[in-house]
Order: structure tokens, then C-alpha cells, then sequence
């Protein structure tokens, strides 16, 4: 087949156009996300999502009107955006205040010469109703929800395209034939759209499952030791790399084995889980960076970057402060809670993670040699 011979029609073209868009989108969010997670920066990831959603489909807009600016067939590209409208406004589920897409509005109207023209202003107000309306149904009617849903997103996607496109019939004086065509092609594109984005949307959403599964502790929801040797592997990296500071914390419960066989393993499990919890306030009220994972039984390691040891001992303390000598409530008994600590900074001579990790087990070692509850610092 040549140029010559292409045979394939606009709207078979337009389809696969529509579907390489997103397929681009989704990929190019992925790696985005994965260097975010490689780099151990800690973003949420709809922050992302959302907001590399809306640059991406402001390019592809203003990209695509670039070759049809000031020209009688400035319409042509109009199903294209009203797609990536939708996507934004639906499957990203960009919350945007409505009165935010104003300036945005008018940067395209002035761009696409159309300041002038009061069909252009009628599209324009309709375009926000159209955005509003796809975010108040995606708010009320989950995307995994069947019954109904497919109805109510394309019958939004009908009205507003209706409107949208009489608009363009009035601006363009174009026929009732070439509306009709139109209207249709856009239906068919957001029902392709659906259907693409929900097959994408649950292959992303069943990877993060399996990616959380295999990098957290199911008990106390905290990552594990899998996690662990990922970060530390990075971060010994990091530091060595930038000259930066870096200091490791480890704690256990003491007596652990003792209540395990006292009260049984549902209150050892139940101990665990407070741990956890406290530890895990403590350290983000001081800094979210601080990452504290379970790598063993009753044994914890948490990370510090960008901390040396005076700084990371003060954590500790209040770490330490927070968990001995409450009490965890477990059937009709009041448990009492102790923990032994060892830290220690990331010295010259360590050779690798492991020489860290060996130093600083040492130092929880001595904690509990030397009678418990206590913190090793060195």
C-alpha cells in the first residue's frame, strides 16, 4: 500500500489517532510515576495523574487547532478536543473549579481568533457546563459502578455534543448533514474512549495492588522488608553520591516472644499494629521523608535521609517517649509496651547496605543486652 492508494477512512484514522493519544498519555504517565518512585521522592500520585492529564491535553488541543487557525475548516479538530475534554473531566477526574477554566478559555478563543464571535462565546460556556457536569457524574457515580453508569456518561456526552456542535454549525454554516456526521463521530469516539480507559484503569489499578502487596506488610499496612532493601540500596547510593547525610534507625518490642506465648498471637498481632501506628504518627509529624518499614517479627528499621545522628536521636527519643509504658488494651488485660533502639550514621568505612544495617543491629543488640529499654546511639 502507498500514499497513493490509502484507502482507510478519516474515521478509521481518527479512531486510532484518538486511541495512540491515550496509549501515549498512559505510558509517558508511567515512567513519569516510576522515576518519582525510583527517586523515592514520596508524591501523591494523582497529583500526577491529574495534573500531567491536564498539561498533556492542553498541548494536544493548542497543538492540533495550530494547523487550522483563522481557516473556514477550524472545526474540524473539534471532536479531538471534546475527547480530551472528556478525559480530563471523567477518567482524570481533574478537580477544577469552573470559574479556574475561565482564563483558559479565553487564551484558546484568542488563539483560535474567535473573541469576536458570539457562537464562539455560547461554546465557550457551554465547553465549562460540559467539564462540570462530567466531574459532578464521575463524583456521584464511581467508575466501577455498571448499572446505569454507560447511560448517564453517554447521554452527557450527547446533550453537551449536540449544543457544542450547533454552535459550530451556526459559526461555520455548516449542513445539517455534516452535524448529524459529526454528533455521530463523537459519540462513537467517547464510547471508545470508555471502553479503552476502563480497560486501562483496571490494569493500572490491579498493578498497584500487586505492587503494594509485594512491597507491604499486610498486618500493620507498613512497608516491608522488600521495600526496605530497595530504599536503602538508594539511598546508601544517594549519599555517597551527594556528599548528604544519612542515619538508620532500628527498634524491637521487648519481651515480644513472651506475649506471643502469655496472651497468644491475636494480641501479639494487635501490639504490632499500635506500634505501627504510633510510630508512624511520630515520624511523619516530624518529617514524611522519614520512612519506617517492618523487616522482621517484632523488629523495625526506619530510614533517615538528609539526617545525621544528633538530629535523627531526637526522633528517636520522642519515638521512644510515645510507645514504653502505655498500655494495649487486648481482651480483659492492659499489655505494657517497652522498646530497645540502636541508630547509627552512615560512616566512610561502611562498605555496603549490609555493613550499615550490621552496625546499627549491633547497636539495638547492646539496647537489649543492657537491660532493655533503652537507646544506643553510636
Amino acid at each position: 500500500m502507498t500514499w497513493s492508494h490509502w484507502e482507510i477512512t478519516p474515521f478509521i484514522t481518527s479512531v486510532f489517532f484518538i486511541l495512540g493519544v491515550l496509549t501515549l498519555f498512559w505510558v509517558s504517565q508511567n515512567w513519569i510515576i516510576n522515576f518519582f518512585n525510583t527517586h523515592h521522592w514520596r508524591v501523591d500520585q494523582s497529583l500526577i495523574t491529574d495534573w500531567y492529564g491536564l498539561i498533556y491535553m492542553m498541548l494536544f488541543v493548542f497543538g492540533m487547532q495550530t494547523a487550522v487557525v483563522g481557516q473556514n475548516d477550524a472545526w474540524i479538530f473539534m471532536n479531538f478536543q471534546l475527547i480530551g475534554l472528556t478525559f480530563c473531566g471523567y477518567f482524570l477526574n481533574v478537580r477544577v473549579r469552573y470559574y479556574y477554566l475561565y482564563p483558559l478559555v479565553f487564551i484558546f478563543m484568542g488563539f483560535n481568533h474567535s473573541l469576536y464571535y458570539w457562537e464562539s462565546w455560547g461554546h465557550a460556556v457551554t465547553l465549562i457546563l460540559f467539564f462540570t457536569a462530567l466531574g459532578r457524574l464521575r463524583k456521584h457515580v464511581p467508575l466501577q459502578t455498571k448499572q446505569g453508569q454507560v447511560a448517564l456518561y453517554l447521554v452527557t456526552c450527547a446533550g453537551f455534543g449536540a449544543v457544542l456542535w450547533w454552535f459550530m454549525k451556526l459559526k461555520f454554516n455548516l449542513s445539517w448533514a455534516t452535524y448529524w456526521q459529526e454528533w455521530t463521530y463523537l459519540l462513537v469516539f467517547a464510547s471508545l474512549l470508555y471502553i479503552y480507559a476502563s480497560m486501562l484503569s483496571a490494569n493500572a489499578h490491579l498493578k498497584q495492588n500487586l505492587v503494594a502487596f509485594a512491597n507491604h506488610d499486610a498486618l500493620t499496612k507498613i512497608e516491608n522488608f522488600a521495600a526496605y532493601k530497595t530504599a536503602i540500596n538508594y539511598q546508601v547510593t544517594s549519599s555517597r553520591k551527594n556528599g548528604s547525610q544519612l542515619t538508620m534507625l532500628m527498634f524491637d518490642i521487648d519481651h515480644f516472644k513472651q506475649v506471643n506465648d502469655t496472651y497468644g498471637h491475636l494480641a501479639g498481632d494487635k501490639i504490632l499494629q499500635h506500634v505501627a501506628q504510633v510510630a508512624t504518627i511520630v515520624f511523619h509529624a516530624n518529617n514524611p521523608q522519614i520512612s519506617l518499614y517492618r523487616t522482621g517479627g517484632e523488629e523495625f528499621n526506619v530510614i533517615f535521609p538528609n539526617y545525621d545522628l544528633t538530629e535523627a536521636l531526637a526522633v528517636a527519643e520522642q519515638l521512644f517517649a510515645a510507645i514504653n509504658h502505655i498500655a494495649v488494651p487486648v481482651n480483659d488485660h492492659q499489655i505494657q509496651l517497652s522498646i530497645s533502639i540502636g541508630l547509627s550514621e552512615l560512616a566512610a568505612d561502611d562498605q555496603s547496605p549490609t555493613a550499615f544495617y550490621q552496625r546499627v543491629d549491633a547497636n539495638l543488640y547492646h539496647s537489649k543486652k543492657h537491660g532493655r529499654m533503652q537507646i544506643t546511639a553510636k
